[in-house]
Formats: C-alpha cells, sequence, structure tokens
C-alpha cells in the first residue's frame, strides 16, 4: 500500500498561506507558523508567508485544485504541500511553439 492509499481514511490539521510573490500559489502546512524546517529556498521563492486559513483536510472533502489525499500524503511525509498556479494555457502553446521545426503548424 503506498502512502496515499495509506491517507485515505486519514483527516489533519492544515494551515493554509499564499505567496505574496506569486497569484494562486500556496504552501499548506500541518503546523500553524512552522517556517523553520521548510527548504530555505522554497521560501525565498515564496516570500513572506500570508495566513489565509486553518481547514480540516478530510479524504471525504475534495479540495478545488489539489488532490486531498496527495496533500495530506505530503503533509505527512514532509511537512508541507505546495499548491501551484493553475497552468496558463498560453505558457503551453508558446513552449509548443519554442520546440517545433520551422513551417510546423500548431
Amino acid at each position: 500500500m503506498n502512502n496515499l492509499e495509506h491517507s485515505v481514511t486519514k483527516t489533519i490539521q492544515s494551515y493554509i498561506y499564499k505567496s505574496p510573490k506569486k497569484d494562486e500559489l500556496y504552501l499548506f502546512l500541518c503546523k500553524k507558523d512552522d517556517f523553520e524546517s521548510l527548504p530555505e529556498g522554497l521560501m525565498k521563492s515564496f516570500g513572506q508567508p500570508q495566513y489565509v486559513m486553518e481547514l480540516e483536510l478530510n479524504p471525504e472533502r475534495p479540495l478545488a485544485r489539489s488532490d486531498v489525499n496527495e496533500v495530506i500524503a505530503n503533509l505527512d511525509s514532509q511537512g508541507f504541500h505546495l499548491q501551484m498556479p493553475p497552468a496558463d494555457p498560453r505558457l503551453s502553446v508558446e513552449a509548443q511553439i519554442k520546440t517545433m521545426e520551422p513551417g510546423q503548424e500548431v
């Protein structure tokens, strides 16, 4: 049984922070204001976390943009979960254009 399967029945308290540097970038912690254990590079690129809310995570209660079981597993294993902003469809088109051969259509 992997971590995601194991967490299916687990309920965990989480504390959610938003990044002041990037819209829709969120950090979930299992302990409020516990930033000491986070990687230095993450904190530098995330910026000073801004508290949003406390949320009890439960597999029966889905999240809007993240798999709740993955969030619970990450909180269990590393003490945090980073929710990235939604992908910008324009970026994927630009990335495709950069890798295209000359004369190839999109």
